[in-house]
């Protein structure tokens, strides 16, 4: 069985570290948990992990969160990975920091990314992780909170929700979206 994982953010060092970039963070850590390298390829870097004889291709898209889709599409396209085996990634300031919750479908909630995802597929059913951040911004500022940097208290707390999340990826190829959900939410 082949999955897509698409961690959602933006390329380049101006956004490394930001909130916004949590789906590039979590699979950052699992290759590097995993000994295993991105490379560039078309619409983003690419590394295959394989686990539990599950080959999972892992995406971290060039293409900026507003165009996330374009790389989703391509890459579910190009692997024949069924739209049903497809995860993303991405951060949510309606959720309190460190907070996880997958969802097998349901609105972009105002999310650019996965607005641009659910319109070239579309589709809303698909399935995400999606990561707390926190709201703690004032009114009209939540661009500059997202594409910010975590602070030191965040930083230092933020290892324990990304291998929530690693987990969380791993359940959803070996016991399913329900269960994980169960597990985990």
């Amino acid at each position: 069985m082949k999955y897509l994982v698409a961690g959602l953010g933006n390329i380049g060092p101006d956004y490394d570290g930001t909130r916004h970039n949590i789906g590039f963070e979590v699979l950052d850590a699992l290759c590097e948990a995993n000994e295993i390298k991105f490379e560039s390829a078309r619409y983003g870097d690419l590394a295959k992990y394989k686990f539990k004889g599950r080959t999972f291709f892992l995406l971290k898209p060039s293409t900026f969160m507003n165009l996330s889709g374009n790389a989703v599409r391509y890459w579910l396209t190009k692997e024949k990975i069924a739209d049903e085996n497809l995860l993303v990634i991405t951060d949510d300031i309606a959720l309190p920091f460190g907070k996880l919750r997958m969802r097998k479908k349901g609105s972009h909630g105002g999310h650019n990314g996965l607005r641009h995802i659910e319109e070239v597929l579309g589709t809303p059913v698909y399935t995400r992780i999606r990561f707390g951040v926190g709201k703690d911004f004032p009114k009209g500022q939540q661009v500059h909170y997202v594409l910010g940097k975590w602070t030191e208290e965040q930083k230092a707390s933020i290892e324990r929700p990304v291998k929530k999340a690693i987990d969380m990826i791993k359940g959803f190829a070996t016991i399913g979206v329900d269960r994980t959900m169960n597990q985990y939410n």
